[in-house]
């Protein structure tokens, strides 16, 4: 079952961390070794990424996994 709102909210969360720790959308996809386009696309909701993902753009953040999904 896909959760638009979810997923919306968790590209929020990820765009606000990216932020705070002064990253362009650039130098995440490069850190985290992902392709192009990924990070907008997670960031505006568009796709449901995988855990591995999740895991890879939170080591990229330099925050806990659990970080990305601390939303309300």
């Amino acid at each position: 079952m896909r959760d638009n709102g979810f997923l919306k909210r968790f590209g929020e969360n990820l765009r606000r961390l990216r932020e705070l720790k002064g990253l362009s959308q650039e130098e995440l996809y490069f850190r985290a070794n992902l392709s192009k386009n990924q990070v907008g696309n997670i960031e505006r909701g568009e796709v449901n990424t995988t855990i591995s993902t999740a895991y890879a753009l939170s080591q990229a953040l330099g925050v806990e996994l659990p970080e990305l999904f601390k939303f309300e």
